[in-house]
C-alpha cells in the first residue's frame, strides 16, 4: 500500500508537473531574441511594468510586422473568436448551439461584403503594406509558437489571418453600434398596433409618411420579435467587445492650466476577457504613437504623442434600416422595387458544425440589400424584411482614414483622415500641441426622401426605403476652434450647421449636460487632477428628473415610518451612484418595476424584452412620469382603468418586496456596492467550473448608466451585473504628453495565468490611473524585458 501511495502521489506530481509546463509553453516570450521573417533590420521590443510593448524599429514594414507578432501572443485566440464571430463560424469550434448566431452573420452579409472589399483592395496603398506586414507577423507567430490554452481545451486548428478576416472584424464593431433591428421592429409595433397615443413617449419629432406597405400578420411580428433576440443574444453571450458609446472632450489652451490643450476619452464598450485595446508605443525614424489597437487592426483608433492626440465616441446616425418587401403574388422570388418586379438574389453558404452536420444556408437579397428572415431557421412570416446598411453601400476607405489619423499634427490632416471613415459612424475629437482643437462625425450620411423616418419599419414598393446618394462630408456636424474652449461628445444628438436632419438611436443627453456644465465653469483650469474626477463622476440629473412628477403619488403610497423616510431619501437625492448609497439601488429597482408595470402588459414579454435593450426607454421613462394622462399606466390585464397613481403604487411596493427579498429587510444594507457589480467575462467562462479559471471579477462597481463614470447594467430588477463601461480611461495634456494617464480594465494580456492577465482590475475598479511612458527617459526607466526581434538569415 506504502509504495502504491508513493506511486500515485509521484503519478499526480508528474501531471502536476505537466500541466504547469504545458501552461508556461503558452506564456508570451517578451525577454531574449526570436527570428522574425521579413524584417529589414532588427526590431527592439521593451515591455513596460504593465506589459506594454515599446516598439522600435528601422523602417516602418518592420515596426508593423513586430506589432503583430507581440499583438498575437498576447491575444491571438481574442483575434480568433472575433474573426469567427463576424464571419459566422462560432459553430465549427463551439458545436450546434452557436448555428443561430452563425446565420444571423452570414446573413448580414458581412462575411460576403468582407471577402469582396478584400479582393478590391489597392495593396501598393501605404494603410495596405501596413495591414499586410502586420498579418504576416501574426501568422508567423502563429506558425511558430504553441497554440493558446483556449484553441487547445476548443481543438481549433490554426489557419492564417487575412485581409478579410480584418474587414469582417470591422464589419462586426460596425454592427455592435447598430440598434436599428431591436429598435424598429418596436417601435412599429407601438404605432401600428397600439397607435399614436403610446408613441408620444419616445417623442419623436418629426413622423413618416403613411404606414408600413405590406401589412404584417402575427408571423411577421414573431419573426421580428426573434432576430431582435437573436441578435441581442449574439451580442451578450459572445463574451466579446460590442462598442456601446463614449465620452471624449478636449479643451483648448486657454482653459487649461498648462496653457495647451488637454485631450480626454473613455469609450464605452461591453466588457469582455481580454479587454478590448492593445497598448502598444510604436516607433521608427519620422514616426512615434503611443496608440490603443483592436485585435486584427494595425492602426490605432485610439492614440497620441508629443504632437497631437485624439479619441472617438459613437456618432450613434441610423445607418441601418429595415424594409418591409413586397412580394409578387405571382413569383415568390420577386419583389416590388421602383414600380416593378425584380428578382431576387440568393447565394449558398455552408456553416460547419462541431461534432454535427454540416448547415447548408440559403441567403436571399433584394435590391435594398439581405432579407434579414433567412437568420431564422424556421421563420413563420410572410413578408420578407430587407436590410439596408451603410457599411454595406460606401467605399469606406476605413484604413486609409485611420493610417492618416495615425500621422494627422494638423487641422487639415486630421479633418481630411476624418473624411475617410464612412460607416460606422464615429465622433472623432482630436487636439494638437500648436493649440488647435477639432471635432468631426465621420460618416457617409444617406440622403432619404423627405418625411421619411427610418425609425420604422419602411415600405420597399413605394419608394420611401430608396437612397438619393449621400450628404457631403462637409454637411457632417463639426467643429474646430469653437470660442467656448472646448469641445464635449457624449453620444447626444447632434447638430449640424448645415441643417440637415440626423436621425439616430442616440443617448440621453443627461451625460453630456453634465459634462457641458462643468467643462462650462470659466473658473475652473484644467488639468490632469481635476479631468480624473471628472471622468470618474457618477451622477446626473436622470433620477431627479424622472422621479420629479411622481412623488406626491410615491409619498401617497407609503404605508410606514420607514417606507416614508425611503422616499424623502429619493426625494433629496441627487442622483449620485456612489458605492455606500441606497437611493441609488431602491431607485434603479423602481425604474425597472414602473417599466414592467405601465409597458410589459401592452407590448408582451417578448416586444418589452426587446425594450429593455433599447436606448429608446432610456428617454421615454422621464416622459411617462411626466404624463399623468398616458395610455401606458393602465393595466390592460385588468377590468379596471388604472392611473399613474395606482401603476407607482404598485411599482413601489413590488420594488420593496424584491428588495427585501434580495438583500433583507434593513434598507441600509441595500447599497450601491452590494447590488451593482462587474464580472470580466472570458467567452470559456459562460459555463462552470471554467468561469472560475477564466472570468475576473466581481467588483463592486460606482458610476450607472449614463453617469460619466458609465459603468452602465440593463434596466432589470437587482442586482445588476455591469454590462459596459469605460474601456480605457485617457487623459492627455499636450504641454507634456509623456505625463499622459490611463486606464486598462483588465490586462494587457489575454493569455490565462499570464502576469498581465488581469492585473489592472482592480486599479480600474477603483478609479486609478497609470502613466503611459512615452519618453525615453521613462520608457528605458521602466523597461522590465527586452525582446530583440532579429531579421532571419
Amino acid at each position: 500500500m506504502k509504495r502504491s501511495l508513493i506511486l500515485l502521489v509521484l503519478l499526480l506530481a508528474a501531471v502536476a508537473i505537466g500541466g504547469a509546463w504545458h501552461v508556461d509553453s503558452k506564456q508570451p516570450r517578451r525577454g531574449g531574441e526570436l527570428t522574425l521573417g521579413g524584417l529589414q533590420a532588427p526590431v527592439t521590443v521593451r515591455y513596460d511594468e504593465r506589459g506594454v510593448p515599446h516598439i522600435q524599429a528601422a523602417h516602418e514594414s518592420d515596426m508593423y510586422r513586430a506589432l503583430g507578432f507581440v499583438h498575437a501572443q498576447d491575444r491571438l485566440f481574442q483575434m480568433e473568436m472575433l474573426r469567427r464571430l463576424a464571419r459566422g463560424e462560432l459553430a465549427e469550434v463551439l458545436g450546434a448551439k452557436l448555428i443561430d448566431t452563425d446565420r444571423l452573420f452570414r446573413t448580414l452579409g458581412i462575411r460576403a461584403h468582407a471577402d469582396a472589399y478584400a479582393q478590391k483592395l489597392d495593396l501598393q496603398r501605404p494603410a495596405s503594406q501596413a495591414l499586410l506586414a502586420y498579418l504576416d507577423g501574426i501568422n508567423q507567430f502563429q506558425a511558430s509558437r504553441p497554440a493558446p490554452l483556449e484553441f487547445d481545451l476548443l481543438g481549433i486548428q490554426k489557419r492564417p489571418f487575412s485581409v478579410a478576416d480584418t474587414i469582417s472584424v470591422a464589419g462586426y464593431m460596425a454592427y455592435s453600434f447598430a440598434a436599428a433591428l431591436r429598435t424598429e421592429p418596436l417601435l412599429t409595433h407601438v404605432r401600428d398596433q397600439l397607435g399614436a397615443d403610446y408613441l408620444k413617449i419616445f417623442d419623436l419629432d418629426w413622423h413618416p409618411r403613411g404606414v408600413v406597405g405590406p401589412t404584417l400578420a402575427a408571423g411577421d411580428w414573431q419573426d421580428l420579435n426573434a432576430i431582435a433576440q437573436l441578435s441581442q443574444a449574439a451580442l451578450e453571450e459572445a463574451g466579446l467587445p460590442q462598442f456601446e458609446g463614449s465620452n471624449a472632450w478636449a479643451v483648448s489652451g486657454s482653459r487649461t492650466a498648462s496653457g495647451k490643450p488637454l485631450l480626454a476619452g473613455d469609450p464605452h464598450i461591453r466588457f469582455a476577457v481580454p479587454a478590448v485595446w492593445y497598448e502598444a508605443h510604436l516607433s521608427y525614424p519620422g514616426f512615434e504613437l503611443y496608440g490603443h489597437h483592436q485585435a486584427l487592426n494595425p492602426l490605432a483608433s485610439l492614440g497620441h504623442n508629443r504632437d497631437f492626440a485624439w479619441s472617438l465616441t459613437m456618432f450613434q446616425n441610423d445607418d441601418l434600416d429595415l424594409i418591409a418587401e413586397t412580394l409578387n403574388p405571382d413569383n415568390p422570388n420577386q419583389v416590388r422595387h421602383r414600380g416593378q418586379w425584380v428578382d431576387l438574389h440568393s447565394r449558398e453558404e455552408v456553416i460547419a458544425v462541431k461534432d454535427g452536420a454540416p448547415v447548408t444556408l440559403t441567403l436571399r437579397r433584394s435590391p435594398h440589400g439581405p432579407l434579414i428572415n433567412d437568420a431564422l431557421g424556421n421563420r413563420v412570416g410572410a413578408t420578407p424584411i430587407a436590410m439596408w446598411w451603410a457599411f454595406l453601400h460606401t467605399d469606406n476607405p476605413i484604413l486609409d482614414g485611420f493610417y492618416q489619423l495615425n500621422r494627422a499634427d494638423s487641422l487639415d490632416k486630421a479633418r481630411a483622415a476624418v473624411e475617410k471613415i464612412e460607416a460606422p459612424g464615429l465622433n472623432v475629437v482630436w487636439a494638437n500641441a500648436s493649440g488647435d482643437i477639432g471635432w468631426w462625425a465621420a460618416a457617409k450620411l444617406a440622403r432619404r426622401p423627405a418625411g421619411v423616418n427610418p425609425g420604422f419599419i419602411l415600405d420597399g414598393a413605394n419608394g420611401e426605403a430608396e437612397k438619393h446618394g449621400f450628404h457631403p462630408f462637409s454637411a457632417n456636424p463639426q467643429e474646430e476652434n469653437p470660442a467656448r474652449g472646448y469641445i464635449v461628445s457624449a453620444n447626444y444628438q447632434p447638430q449640424a450647421t448645415s441643417g440637415i436632419e440626423i436621425p439616430g438611436y442616440y443617448n440621453l443627453a443627461d451625460r453630456g449636460q453634465r459634462l457641458d456644465q462643468r467643462l462650462a465653469d470659466n473658473h475652473v483650469k484644467w488639468d490632469l487632477n481635476n479631468s480624473q474626477a471628472l471622468q470618474l463622476d457618477p451622477g446626473n440629473g436622470y433620477a431627479p428628473r424622472l422621479l420629479a412628477p411622481i412623488l406626491g403619488e410615491l409619498r401617497r403610497a407609503a404605508t410606514t415610518a420607514q417606507e416614508r423616510a425611503l422616499v424623502e431619501q429619493l426625494a433629496t437625492w441627487n442622483g449620485d451612484h456612489d458605492l455606500d448609497s441606497s437611493a441609488a439601488t431602491l431607485f434603479n429597482q423602481l425604474l425597472y418595476q414602473l417599466s414592467e408595470r405601465a409597458m410589459a402588459d401592452d407590448l408582451g414579454a417578448a416586444q418589452f424584452d426587446n425594450l429593455l435593450s433599447t436606448r429608446v426607454l432610456d428617454a421615454a421613462l422621464p416622459r411617462l412620469s411626466a404624463d399623468a394622462a398616458s395610455p401606458w399606466w393602465d393595466d390592460r390585464t385588468t377590468p379596471a382603468v388604472e392611473s399613474r397613481a395606482d401603476t407607482v403604487a404598485a411599482a413601489w411596493r413590488a420594488s420593496l418586496q424584491h428588495l427585501q427579498d434580495n438583500f433583507g429587510a434593513d434598507p441600509s444594507a441595500w447599497t450601491w456596492a452590494n447590488a451593482h457589480t462587474l464580472t470580466h467575462s472570458h467567452p470559456l467562462g459562460q459555463q462552470q467550473p471554467l468561469d472560475q479559471l477564466f472570468n475576473v471579477g466581481p467588483f463592486a462597481a460606482p458610476g450607472s448608466h449614463e453617469t460619466p463614470n458609465n459603468l452602465s447594467h440593463r434596466i432589470g430588477p437587482a442586482p445588476w451585473p455591469v454590462v459596459y463601461g469605460p474601456s480605457t480611461r485617457r487623459l492627455i495634456d499636450l504641454a507634456d504628453a509623456s505625463t499622459a494617464l490611463g486606464s486598462n480594465p483588465l490586462g494587457q494580456s489575454g493569455v490565462p495565468f499570464d502576469a498581465h492577465f488581469s492585473d489592472q482590475a482592480a486599479a480600474y475598479i477603483a478609479g486609478q490611473y497609470q502613466p503611459q511612458h512615452l519618453s525615453e527617459a521613462d520608457v528605458a526607466t521602466h523597461t522590465r524585458s527586452t525582446l530583440t526581434l532579429l531579421p532571419a538569415r
